[in-house]
């Protein structure tokens, strides 16, 4: 099938080109911009206590189901005047006017001004509701009250309501950082184009399909960038592999087609499996069960797939098109890309589009330019094909066959050490804490703590059924002299039989003090006071989703194991090789944990990437990492195996196969993962503290897994394993289904072994 793929994707060049992939692309992004998106951001709760009074709120008090914030006031006169409690009195009282909102005001509720009567904050709650809609809320709400702050009252605004979310541009600077990674690997202009030409496309066509598709199931607004990141990264990968294979061919003197069909035909084939076995992974999310996890695993199996098919069908097809030219680069062509890249760069750091914009305007320039100035025409000397036998990684792969102990272990203890600080890994979520010093929702954190202590930018929510005035009201005293709470008050209600108190905890949202004392008020506090009561709000719910993301992970993780390791088994014959391939990528992500544990939740290092204080790990965040490094760790690990698989198979000697393996693979395996180290530590660059740990977190598990496990820990086990690495059972190998990812080399037919 991919032989005939390819040939017919060279034969018919154009068609494929101009024919089907342009116009298929411009089509569905027409439709998908004209029936317009429908992302919708729905933070639902798992089935937990929580989520019960979530439940009870919206039938006796919707206005109190949703998120609960703040409207923090510093004035340094203090809040006595009269007509300043007027003026805030009327703003508070046009909020409250708002369908949807129920607001406190500081001037009639009981602990809402401080002791100092410098600092008082208004509470602000809401029904339930998507983020964007509290985006648009929070817009509404600031644009009411921002005209009363003057000199001497500051206004800020506290709680996820308010928090802006902002994903940096890492596509850009990861663009920009495959250009260059390419151009030195390839040493050619044209060549690099090619995968940046695919991957543009193919995630043109990928956003546009997830556009549609948010029709069909529940997405969140954040999976476009998921969608970038994730098919930038594979769709570069996958296309660096493929013309890798097309010039080593080239170069060994077969015809253009012959070298496309054999590159699609044995790299196309590791591309193929590779990707299947990323979508697995990603696909492996849905176990979590949750709306938002599913729309966001969706979306990037959806861009793994497209940057897949682009691959092996659209990929053959610009590659028929440049020809032998792919090892050419004029002098315009290298002085385009450099002006390109400078301005980009400098654009993306400064922020300034213009800059960015004028590169490629001088770019553009330049090109016209090479048909008036001979010169510019003059094609660079381009570097010469190395063989695999003399390259640097060729030697350095027999230097590990011949120490594979000292390698192996010194491999393991490196990745272990990396592990060990995820053992004491808790997840939570961050709190407004953390959030940048310039933002509102920073500065109103900080206000509270000064006026009230940190417990109060996250309140709890307690709900007590069926309880008489005076069984209420020695609850709340109890409440009061639990250790651990500052504050507890009745709040109103429009029900008979539901009772509602607001806590205020004496520690920050994303203190560990907190989560413990949320399961000691549902373990001893409420039992022991003899009442039918539920702790809830948003620092409860966090709590809860955390609780159960911590419990529905393993589940995760055994399901992609399983599914992956079956895979591989009937890929490679094997049973060894995918155990192997398993336990390495399981290295891979735990030290990527241990990395993530240390700097955020310990605190090492963190003010080097502007981490204030230490806190858990986000909850969301290691699902998400294991599956897309498992994913990627699984695409290098594919490459190199199937080119290891392919020489055993060609020469049957396992030690030859493994270096020949690793020679011809590692640089382009380095390239892929310099182009996803760089994609990835951009999101580092960002303000965002959740933000932060997942690029921190993505970037140097791949880091790690191309270097230490790819290039150290793979050629010192196989080496180790000899012959055996390829072993499989008779009766094993008759009911797997035949799958060959290592296709023929054109020099020599497979022999038996």
């Amino acid at each position: 099938m991919l032989s005939f793929l390819a040939r017919f994707s060279v034969r018919h060049k154009r068609l494929m080109v101009f024919g089907i992939w342009i116009p298929a692309a411009l089509i569905i992004a027409v439709i998908s911009g004209a029936t317009g998106s429908a992302f919708s951001t729905s933070m639902e709760l798992p089935q937990s206590e929580s989520r019960e009074v979530m439940s009870i709120l919206e039938k006796v008090n919707p206005q109190q189901s949703g998120s609960s914030a703040q409207i923090v006031m510093s004035s340094s006169t203090g809040f006595k005047d009269p007509a300043l409690q007027k003026s805030i009195s009327t703003a508070l009282q046009k909020v409250d006017d708002i369908v949807g909102v129920d607001i406190a005001s500081p001037f009639t509720s009981p602990g809402q001004v401080s002791q100092s009567g410098k600092i008082a904050f208004a509470r602000v709650e809401t029904t339930q509701m998507t983020v964007e809609a509290m985006d648009k809320l929070a817009t509404k709400i600031e644009a009411v009250v921002n005209p009363i702050a003057s000199d001497s009252l500051q206004i800020e605004y506290g709680g996820k309501l308010f928090a802006k979310f902002a994903t940096p541009d890492s596509e850009v600077l990861g663009l920009l950082a495959a250009m260059i990674i390419l151009v030195l690997a390839f040493g050619s202009v044209l060549a690099m184009g090619l995968p940046i030409g695919i991957a543009l496309i193919g995630l043109i066509m990928a956003v546009s399909i997830v556009g549609l598709a948010s029709h069909l199931a529940s997405m969140p607004d954040a999976v476009t960038s998921m969608v970038g990141m994730i098919g930038l990264g594979v769709g570069i990968d996958y296309a660096l592999f493929i013309v890798t294979r097309f010039r080593e061919s080239l170069h060994d003197g077969l015809s253009v087609e012959d070298s496309i069909i054999e590159s699609i035909d044995t790299s196309g084939r590791a591309v193929l499996f590779a990707g299947i076995t990323v979508i697995i992974a990603l696909l492996g999310l849905l176990t979590i069960g949750l709306p938002f996890v599913s729309g966001l695993a969706i979306g990037m199996a959806i861009a793994v797939a497209v940057m897949m098919i682009a691959a092996i069908t659209l990929l053959p097809s610009l590659i028929a098109m440049a020809g032998e030219r792919v090892d050419t680069t004029t002098r315009a062509a290298m002085i385009s890309l450099v002006v390109f890249v400078v301005g980009g760069l400098i654009g993306f750091f400064s922020g300034t589009a213009s800059i960015f914009q004028a590169g490629a305007i001088i770019a553009i320039a330049v090109q016209i330019a090479r048909f008036f100035v001979k010169s510019l025409r003059t094609p660079l000397p381009h570097r010469a094909q190395n063989n695999h036998q003399e390259s640097f990684w060729w030697k350095w792969s027999r230097m590990v066959q011949r120490r594979p102990w000292t390698a192996l272990l010194g491999a393991l203890v490196i990745l272990c050490t990396f592990s060990i600080p995820m053992f004491s890994m808790r997840l939570g979520f961050g709190d407004d804490g953390n959030a940048a010093k310039e933002t509102t929702t920073r500065k109103a954190y900080d206000l509270m703590a000064e006026g009230f202590g940190p417990g109060f930018s996250g309140p709890m929510m307690i709900t007590v059924d069926n309880a008489s005035q005076s069984q209420l009201e020695t609850f709340i005293k109890t409440l009061n002299t639990t250790q651990g709470i500052a504050f507890a008050t009745p709040i109103p209600v429009k029900s008979n039989n539901t009772s509602l108190v607001m806590l205020y905890p004496t520690t920050s949202p994303q203190d560990e003090a907190t989560t413990a004392l949320v399961h000691t008020l549902r373990d001893s506090v409420i039992p022991a006071a003899n009442v039918q009561a539920k702790v809830g709000g948003w620092t409860a719910g966090q709590v809860d989703f955390a609780d159960y993301l911590s419990q529905r992970l393993p589940y995760l993780i055994a399901i992609v194991l399983i599914l992956s390791f079956i895979l591989l088994m009937a890929v490679f014959r094997s049973i060894l090789v995918p155990l192997k391939a398993v336990f390495m990528n399981l290295l891979s992500v735990g030290s990527a944990y241990g990395v993530i544990v240390a700097v955020f939740q310990w605190g090492w290092l963190g003010s080097f990437i502007g981490v204030d204080k230490p806190g858990p790990v986000e909850a969301w965040a290691p699902m998400f990492l294991f599956a897309i490094v498992f994913g990627l760790s699984m695409d290098y690990e594919v490459f190199l195996l199937s080119r290891m698989k392919e020489e055993f198979d060609r020469t049957g000697d396992n030690a030859s196969a493994v270096a020949d393996g690793v020679a011809a693979t590692a640089r382009v395996i380095t390239a892929a993962a310099l182009i996803m180290v760089c994609v990835f530590a951009a999101f580092v660059l960002g303000d965002d503290r959740q933000i932060k740990l997942f690029g921190l977190g993505m970037a140097f598990a791949v880091f790690i897994d191309a270097t230490v496990v790819r290039m150290l820990l793979v050629p010192a086990t196989m080496e180790l394993l000899g012959n055996r690495n390829w072993w499989i059972p008779k009766w094993l190998d008759r009911i797997l289904p035949a799958i060959d990812v290592e296709g023929h080399h054109h020099e020599f037919p497979p022999v038996k072994h």
